[in-house]
């Protein structure tokens, strides 16, 4: 069995930056991006993010390429929340085409996971990055 230790920790944004993970329907696009990790074989270590962005921390297998990871998120969560019933949708649920991801030493990773853990606390209450914070940890 291959054995391969490899960390990655991608942000997204929606179209535009526009608010549109909201509480109902958060959870349902973090599960659908969730899933599409468990079927690819990764891991996920942390999930979470702003109403304009998303940060994954995940495990991939090296024959995944990083972009087929992130069309294939995107691609699932998108879908699923322009569909979500309890949500009035005209189907303008969207993420940018772009992405940022970086590689995380082991070492590092639970760093990082706290980080992502702790989005609301870093960005604030009115959604902007406190730089002071950020400095702090």
């Amino acid at each position: 069995m291959p054995r391969f230790r490899l960390y990655y920790h991608f942000v997204w944004a929606t179209k535009f930056r526009m608010p549109l993970v909201i509480e109902t329907n958060r959870d349902a696009i973090y599960g659908a991006i969730s899933e599409k990790v468990r079927t690819l074989q990764g891991v996920l270590h942390a999930i979470n993010g702003m109403s304009d962005h998303v940060h994954v921390v995940a495990t991939l297998p090296p024959n995944i390429a990083l972009s087929r990871f992130v069309n294939e998120a995107k691609g699932s969560s998108s879908h699923l929340a322009n569909h979500l019933a309890s949500v009035v949708s005209d189907g303008s649920f969207k993420w940018q085409e772009s992405y940022g991801v970086v590689s995380v030493s082991e070492t590092h990773l639970p760093v990082v996971v706290r980080y992502v853990v702790n989005q609301q606390r870093h960005h604030g209450p009115d959604g902007k990055l406190n730089a002071r914070l950020e400095s702090l940890d």
